[in-house]
């Protein structure tokens, strides 16, 4: 049962600090985005001297993932160093068994 248990905290605990990366990146985002189209017309955008050619929504969207996945990876490199050296070395240690000769 406590085994179960376990898991279950284990569980929401790796929710819970996958929001604490996802929901500040997200939000930062979201700004950055408006910074930037603010100064940027996204029908003018180029990409190696040629026109993109999509369209406004779509350069939004995929601008607004872009800005999502590199503040994900900033949130997360926050998170991974702000954990102690006790956090990063405690695991559940499970014994394997011995393989068969």
């Amino acid at each position: 049962m406590s085994d179960a248990r376990s898991n279950l905290q284990g569980k929401s605990m790796l929710r819970e600090r996958l929001m604490w990366i996802a929901w500040p990146a997200f939000m930062v985002a979201a700004v950055l985005e408006m910074m930037v189209f603010a100064v940027l017309d996204p029908d003018t955008l180029s990409l190696f001297g040629e026109r993109v050619g999509w369209s406004r929504y779509a350069v939004y969207t995929v601008t607004f993932f872009i800005f999502w996945g590199m503040m994900m990876v900033s949130s997360g490199l926050t998170e991974l160093l702000g954990r102690s050296s006790v956090e990063m070395n405690q695991r559940d240690l499970q014994v394997l068994p011995e393989p068969r000769r």
